[in-house]
């Protein structure tokens, strides 16, 4: 009875977007892993495009008063909130 119960809560479980939480995972570290995974998995010429579009920049500027501060380019996510 104990073990039909357990079937019944383990089929009854959220789908299956809650396993990166279960792993302590961020939504958006569970994503880079999965993509970084597909990355790795493609063969030329194909793996060449999919780094090349892996990478990105954009430029931020912190706002005071109503005024735009100074942009700065942002070309990683671990140096995006310090540069701001």
């Amino acid at each position: 009875n104990k073990q039909k119960r357990l079937d019944t809560v383990l089929t009854m479980t959220a789908p299956a977007t809650s396993f990166w939480r279960v792993a302590g995972m961020t939504y958006l570290q569970y994503v880079n892993r999965a993509a970084n995974s597909v990355r790795s998995a493609a063969k030329e010429p194909v793996r060449s495009k999919l780094l090349a579009n892996s990478s990105f920049s954009y430029n931020a500027a912190k706002w005071e008063g109503g005024a735009q501060g100074t942009k700065t380019q942002i070309s990683s996510l671990s140096k995006a909130g310090a540069s701001l």
